[in-house]
């Protein structure tokens, strides 16, 4: 089954709601960076969670970018969706892999670590963009992202996001969801909710017995009634390109083209996000050399 986002509101439009099924995003996304299971789990609830956030946003081009820095072993993990139902990311080191938790569980939170922050940036096509960070919780990432939201956009919100991984390392349930509150919604309606969020097992083993995003949805808001706005398609896609590469290396400025071009060898570069190479030849250096000097 294909990978989709679904987009709805509930109780009045007193809430927005988001979940996700990304199985076969995530479990590219493990092929492309060859992750271990650690790894994977930890990147994977990152890109759902990007994915269902960039959901939210209005515009057509607008982007978003997750970065989440602990001082745990992993280093860095960075998850962007340029497009909606579109993402790609990156883990610093893809060959971390922990006993599990004390729980039995892929232990995510100590690979990424609790002292660190979580950073959002929001490009809506405005001069510069939208940046929120706060420090990481849990280093688990849905309470991460759920206090992201509630310390830095003021905004109410349970976050869940899952990776279950098979004993070969393959990627057997990936998903999640963000309920978010708005503003003048009752005490009453609110405790219902927390109620329910608390009687959810993981959003894996909902996907694993076949519920789907809408039936998750159901199962949180249910009672208090929700419509669906959307479904949209999700996968794992790279948007580098050689002219990408060839506009970073003129940023550089003509001092360091210079260097590169006196080494008398053509430039390797390599993508963060899919892992392809992109050679740039001595002559195209000078003729970006030519462009930088403009």
């Amino acid at each position: 089954m294909k990978d989709y986002i679904v987009r709805a509101t509930g109780y009045n439009n007193k809430i927005l709601a988001i979940a996700a099924f990304s199985t076969q995003t995530v479990q590219k996304a493990r092929e492309i960076h060859n992750l271990t299971p650690t790894t994977c789990a930890a990147l994977g609830r990152a890109l759902t969670a990007v994915a269902m956030m960039r959901v939210t946003m209005k515009g057509e081009k607008d982007k978003v970018t997750l970065v989440i820095k602990g001082d745990g072993p992993i280093g860095n993990i960075v998850a962007v969706s340029n497009y909606p139902g579109i993402v790609k990311g990156y883990v610093g080191d893809p060959t971390v892999d922990l006993p599990l938790s004390e729980k039995g569980k892929l232990d995510v939170g100590k690979a990424v670590g609790k002292n660190g922050y979580v950073t959002v940036i929001k490009d809506i096509g405005l001069k510069e963009p939208y940046v929120g960070t706060v420090k990481l919780q849990t280093g688990e990432i849905g309470e991460d992202i759920a206090y992201y939201f509630y310390a830095s956009e003021q905004i109410p919100s349970a976050v869940g996001v899952g990776v279950l991984v098979g004993k070969e390392g393959n990627v057997l349930a990936a998903g999640g969801f963000i309920i978010q509150l708005l503003p003048d919604i009752e005490e009453e309606v609110v405790a219902k909710l927390e109620e329910k969020l608390k009687n959810i097992s993981s959003v894996t083993e909902l996907l694993m017995e076949g519920h789907l995003p809408e039936d998750i949805l159901n199962i949180i808001l249910g009672e208090l009634g929700f419509d669906i706005l959307e479904r949209t398609d999700l996968k794992y896609e790279c948007d580098c390109s050689q002219e990408r590469f060839e506009t970073a290396i003129i940023a550089l400025g003509k001092d360091e083209i210079n260097k590169l071009i006196a080494e008398g060898q053509s430039v390797e570069m390599v993508c963060h996000f899919c892992g392809k190479k992109y050679i740039i030849e001595e002559s195209r250096l000078k003729e970006l050399l030519r462009i930088a000097e403009e």
